[in-house]
């Protein structure tokens, strides 16, 4: 009985400290730079729990004056700054501080001209305000060309969250 008593007020500080699902949507443009560059925008919902994030993303553009589309998907892992767990009092300085992150995904890609195409993908990106409501965010990536890509992201915050 004793011996379980550190470890139940372990798990408490632990869901205490976790930080909640959080929705995100992003609007931006990207490109790739391949032997045919495409040349778009982009739009992406995804789901965040902690250090997290599933991503899908669609995107359409241009490939050699063609229209041309992709889909995504990507799992993610962040490196959020300090300050949006809640627990133990930190400051809350996290809103505002800058969030890098690294992922692994899939990708479809198809132009007017050529055959669709399927693509293994990585990508790594920096993004503002890793806790607040919405930020910015900037990225480079491999799969089915080098992609560079910049836009805003909107997070849904659970109100009763701090």
């Amino acid at each position: 009985m004793l011996a379980a008593a550190p470890v139940s007020s372990t798990l408490g500080g632990v869901a205490r400290a976790q930080a909640p699902a959080m929705g995100e949507t992003s609007v931006g443009a990207v490109c790739f730079l391949a032997r045919a560059a495409f040349w778009g925008a982009e739009a992406g919902l995804a789901r965040r729990v902690g250090q997290s994030r599933l991503a899908l993303l669609g995107a359409g553009g241009w490939e050699d004056g063609a229209a041309a589309l992709r889909a995504e998907a990507r799992a993610q892992f962040l490196l959020l700054p300090p300050g949006g767990t809640g627990g133990g009092g930190e400051a809350r300085g996290g809103r505002t501080g800058a969030a890098y992150y690294a992922g692994l995904g899939l990708a479809f890609a198809a132009a007017e001209q050529r055959h669709g195409a399927a693509y293994l993908t990585a990508v790594i990106g920096v993004e503002s305000a890793g806790w607040g409501t919405r930020g910015v965010y900037a990225e480079v990536g491999l799969g089915g060309g080098v992609r560079l890509a910049a836009g805003l992201r909107w997070r849904r915050v659970p109100a009763w969250w701090p």
